[in-house]
């Protein structure tokens, strides 16, 4: 039986967000520091500088095993919402059961497939003969643990579905301080290097995997995995593919931006502006974090309501998530725009960096408050379920504006490495607008046409 905080039908749609919106926040803040931190244990072995290198390539291929997760995960946690929100606990738990399985399945098939093809993958995202061996040694032993990162963040946001916000959280929490913890003691302690690190990673999504389980198999779950819901039905699997397919391709975009913006820079400026990006996107991760929280926690409150039909309620956390999240990008824009300088010695002091930087920070971040748009847009439609709008919003700003921008500003106008950064706010403006505008016409008008349907027949059913 639903509690009264896990029934999003009822009370405040802020703070219903708001209460989903903020551990997901903070969830996202500690697993953002916990790969800094691992990379700054990385960076202080022996031929750390080439180290770290070998860990950049493998970024990309990691980005796009995350997309796999999500492919599940965002495509499943919003159908149980809406089932759990129309009362229909049988289809929810056999939705959370057929992701499982097809999650599992796919862990055993990518690591198979990862340690087949490891080393031509490698060296196509640009690995040398230089750095490859660590490359390698942290893609063996990260693949092994394959199927493990799966059910973490693939049956992670399940519980997040359920309303058990706080319980998510502590699956990423968990994760990365046993991950802080074990890093040091494999890579000095046990003069692992390299191996030290993706063993520790694999350990510590394993023990994330375990808590997972261990919640959605416990007593304290609303809606519990059971053996009956692990058989797979075709249709059941369809609908979580159709939708979680803009998931993917949202990781898969991010990882064709990053290796096209690292390439173009490097043919343009070199080694420089590539660390310039580095920081960049560092400092974006953070500075999106309460736009994310606030867009991704009204998920599965506006999930459920979409399935219980009301549809105000809809309504009025679209436009809650909509304020807010500009808000929520405002504040660390201004301290941007104002201090950049002072963003970038966080990560370098070199004068070089900093020079080159701080006009790459005011193009690339000039417009960074309009990615608010896009994620509403987006969000909106994997709350509503609507596959085919969320898999164009996923593609349309990095696939279909920010990587042709990428390789085409470059040789117009003598821009240059000037291009590379001024594809993002371009595209966040034009992009941006567009999901948000497109989704207003296709989903927050037509839900107050149903709203307005259901009040008459209500009055002449009186």
């Amino acid at each position: 039986m639903d509690t009264q905080q896990n029934d999003f039908s009822k009370g405040s749609i802020p703070r219903a967000i708001l209460r989903m919106a903020v551990p997901m926040t903070v969830a996202q803040a500690i697993n953002i520091m916990y790969n800094i931190v691992d990379r700054i244990y990385i960076g202080h072995i022996s031929d750390g500088v080439l180290a770290l290198t070998g860990i950049g390539i493998t970024l990309p291929i990691i980005t796009i095993l995350i997309g796999f997760a999500n492919l599940w995960g965002t495509g499943g946690a919003p159908l149980c919402a809406m089932a759990r929100g129309r009362g229909d606990k049988k289809d929810a738990e056999h939705i959370m059961g057929n992701a499982f399985v097809m999650l599992l399945i796919q862990g055993v098939v990518l690591t198979a497939v990862g340690l087949i093809l490891k080393r031509p993958i490698l060296y196509a995202f640009g690995a040398d003969d230089s750095y490859y061996k660590y490359a390698d040694q942290f893609m063996t032993i990260y693949l092994l643990g394959t199927p493990m990162v799966m059910i973490s963040l693939g049956m992670n946001p399940f519980i997040n579905a359920q309303g058990f916000s706080k319980m998510g959280m502590m699956t990423v929490a968990l994760g990365a301080v046993i991950n802080i913890f074990l890093d040091p003691l494999f890579i000095f302690v046990f003069n692992m290097g390299v191996r030290g690190a993706a063993i520790a990673n694999v350990i510590s999504q394993t023990c994330s995997a375990i808590w997972v389980l261990s919640f959605l198999t416990g007593n304290k779950a609303i809606l519990r995995l059971h053996l009956k819901d692990l058989y797979l039905k075709a249709s059941t699997v369809g609908r979580i593919l159709s939708l979680g397919i803009s998931g993917f391709c949202m990781n898969l975009t991010t990882s064709l931006v990053q290796i096209v913006c690292n390439k173009v820079l490097l043919v343009f400026g070199g080694d420089l502006y590539v660390s310039v990006m580095t920081v960049v996107n560092a400092i974006r991760d953070v500075a999106s974090l309460g736009m994310q929280g606030i867009t991704m926690g009204g998920v599965p409150v506006l999930s459920y309501n979409y399935g219980a039909q009301k549809y105000e309620r809809i309504r009025q956390g679209i436009r809650f998530s909509t304020v807010a999240g500009l808000i929520a990008a405002a504040v660390p824009w201004l301290f941007i725009m104002l201090f950049p300088s002072l963003f970038i010695r966080v990560f370098n002091s070199d004068p070089d960096l900093i020079r080159t930087g701080v006009p790459a920070f005011h193009i690339y971040f000039s417009s960074f408050v309009f990615m608010t748009f896009q994620m509403v847009g987006q969000t909106v439609s994997q709350a509503l379920g609507r596959a085919k709008s969320a898999i164009f919003f996923s593609l349309l700003r990095k696939a279909f504006i920010v990587a042709p921008l990428t390789v085409i500003l470059p040789h117009l106008w003598n821009l240059g490495t000037n291009g590379v950064f001024w594809a993002e706010p371009i595209s966040n403006v034009v992009g941006g607008l567009a999901c948000w505008i497109t989704m207003i016409f296709i989903a927050y008008i037509p839900l107050g046409r149903l709203e307005k349907a259901q009040q008459v027949s209500f009055l002449e059913n009186q």
